[in-house]
């Protein structure tokens, strides 16, 4: 790393709660290039400059690391594989035992379209006695902002794009080109801020003791470097039941391979622990 990314850094763990020093320097350089270009500045010495006095600048870099794009059904084939496959399987395993609920992990949810597709999947499958505790979808984000838009519900039509006609006509209410999800499809789900580097918890305080078996944490790991990525899987790990299911994005497969997990479907994202 460079010694002006090293000044940066520094700059911005005085100023911010989190330390910004785990990300991939290049995901870190474009972050950096892009405010070099919005502010008008001439060089990144310039630049530096502005964020070392106004607090405003470094709250806007900080803002702009934060990794907050999802959509519904992002990945067909990881979701055509936990709807035909995974969760009928779950539930048949689970049918005549003690313990029946499924308990899932949506540990980068941003504004919440992660863990509404996966419950309204579950919804479809979903046919124990008592139909309320199925399942238990534990949502979470280390941004505030985007656990308030999860919590709410609201979406574009934009954002429906993935999703079958079918769904969209159950599952929402709307209201010119703002759709908003019914209340009943978030009672199983419970969003909370919830940051993977913090020291104190491996999994998030609401779900108590952890004890996933399935963690979704998508489109996250590239962000990040090597040492991060291994803090952040080992956490997840850690989390999961014996025969849990770890379920990433498609372009993370050869991180996640680097690690102690196997693929169980060819080209899925969905990895177990070896």
């Amino acid at each position: 790393m460079d010694s002006v990314n090293k000044h940066i850094i520094e700059i911005m763990s005085i100023s911010t709660d989190v330390s910004v020093s785990g990300y991939d320097e290049s995901f870190l350089n474009n972050c950096i290039q892009k405010r070099v270009a919005e502010t008008g500045c001439s060089t990144i010495e310039e630049y530096i400059d502005i964020l070392d006095f106004s607090k405003q600048e470094r709250n806007l870099l900080f803002e702009s690391l934060q990794i907050s794009y999802s959509s519904f059904f992002r990945n067909s084939l990881t979701f055509g594989i936990l709807e035909k496959i995974i969760l009928p399987g779950l539930f048949e395993q689970r049918k005549n035992t003690k313990n029946s609920q499924i308990r899932v992990w949506s540990a980068a949810c941003a504004a919440g379209q992660e863990p509404y597709s996966l419950a309204m999947l579950f919804e479809e499958l979903a046919t124990c006695n008592e139909r309320n505790n199925c399942y238990r979808i534990f949502a979470t984000d280390r941004d505030n902002h985007q656990i308030e838009l999860a919590k709410k519900g609201h979406y574009h039509a934009s954002n429906l794009d993935n999703m079958s006609l079918k769904f969209i006509n159950k599952w929402f209410r709307r209201l010119g080109e703002i759709y908003t999800l019914k209340p009943e499809l978030k009672e199983q789900i419970e969003f909370s801020v919830f940051d993977l580097f913090d020291d104190n918890f491996n999994s998030p305080p609401s779900s108590i003791f952890g004890g996933f078996d399935i963690v979704l944490c998508a489109n996250l790991l590239f962000y990040y470097k090597a040492d991060y990525r291994k803090i952040i899987l080992e956490k997840i790990a850690g989390s999961m039941t014996k025969n849990g299911l770890l379920i990433t994005g498609e372009t993370e497969r050869e991180i996640v391979l680097n690690y102690n997990f196997k693929e169980v479907y060819p080209r899925s994202a969905i990895f177990m622990k070896k």
